[in-house]
């Protein structure tokens, strides 16, 4: 067998890939993809391991790490710039980028860990902000027809959190995204409270370019929110459940019990209401620190997040997703659906 993908995951988890490839430079692709061939389940594709949950027995099959890097522009007119980057860029290294080149529109993705390539996966979004708002379209292999594909936004099935590339697993390898975003020196408005209340400034306002990014890392690091690179919250893929969506009892009920709750419209034009997460876990008794299985516990920082330490395995992880889930189901009725990506068999 092959190299563990424990080494290739922020939660240190999962035993060997029956092969790994580490894909660096575009113009290869197509002799990678020729050697994908080789193997009869679909390749796994990882960038920088920062929200998959990998098996203790591993992947039967090709695993390919994306480390391909490059960030190219090109104006478009009216102000708008086309940024095409590479699927192995890290996300942060892209929002670094934009805000040197003053270009607005993922300034509040700072802090995310992954890479671009793994960000429309996710849909990934903070702080009202989400990389669907400025994608304009995926280059990708599409493993059932054998062809590298160029999808528009359109045609990405985006939602919260959510895409066709995480809908139809093993179907697409991300190799690079294009954005749209708007030179300008000033972020888009702030709409989070908590973020204005740590910049200082009132709801709607539209600081420096710059100031948001650092307002985002305070407060992200305030919260548990940035990934350590030590310490014992270190091992982790941050937020483990995605924030629910209530029908209106649902709603009415965390909100009588004080509980937040987040409204947005959904691709169709409908409002969805969803709960915290983190809160529903802690009104079913669940707090940081808290152990739930061996070697895996809630962080000392927030309870969304789960780590593992020595003695954790992959199993356990799943376990106690699956225990949290149960509980917070039974005593609300509400769903709680995992976050992270699971490869392989036996989770």
């Amino acid at each position: 067998m092959g190299e563990q993908l424990s080494q290739h995951t922020t939660l240190r988890l999962g035993g060997p890939a029956q092969e790994l490839l580490t894909h660096t430079d575009p113009a290869t692709w197509p002799d990678l993809a020729h050697a994908a061939r080789r193997h009869p389940n679909p390749p796994c594709t990882l960038g920088g391991g920062s929200n998959i949950l990998a098996a203790d027995a591993g992947y039967p099959g090709l695993v390919i790490r994306m480390a391909t890097t490059g960030i190219s522009a090109r104006a478009v007119g009216d102000g708008a710039v086309e940024v095409t980057v590479q699927a192995g860029e890290p996300l942060q290294h892209l929002v670094r980028y934009t805000v040197a080149e003053h270009l607005s529109g993922i300034e509040y993705l700072a802090g995310i860990p992954g890479s671009v390539g793994a960000a429309p996966v996710q849909n990934s979004g903070a702080y009202g902000q989400q990389i669907a708002d400025t994608l304009t379209a995926v280059t990708a292999h599409d493993w059932r027809s054998g062809q590298i594909v160029h999808l528009p936004a359109t045609s990405c099935g985006f939602g919260y959190r959510t895409s066709r590339f995480k809908t139809e697993p093993g179907r697409w390898t991300i190799l690079a995204v294009t954005l749209r975003l708007t030179r300008s020196r000033h972020a888009a408005p702030v709409t989070y409270q908590h973020l204005a209340d740590t910049l200082g400034v009132p709801l709607g306002t539209r600081p420096p370019l710059a100031e948001p990014v650092d307002g985002v890392l305070a407060d992200r690091r305030s919260r548990g929110l940035l990934l350590p690179i030590d310490g014992p919250d270190a091992r982790q893929v941050g937020s483990v459940f995605l924030n629910p969506p209530l029908t209106p009892n649902q709603a009415a009920m965390v909100g009588a019990s004080g509980g937040p709750l987040n409204r947005h419209d959904s691709t169709d034009g409908r409002q969805i209401v969803r709960a915290s997460a983190g809160w529903l876990l802690q009104q079913c008794g669940h707090h940081p620190g808290q152990r739930l299985a061996p070697g895996v516990y809630c962080s000392t920082r927030r309870t969304l997040t789960l780590v593992a330490s020595d003695g954790a395995t992959a199993t356990a992880f799943a376990t106690a997703l699956r225990t949290l889930a149960s509980q917070v189901m039974r005593q609300t009725g509400i769903r709680l659906r995992p976050e992270p990506v699971m490869v392989g068999h036996h989770i």
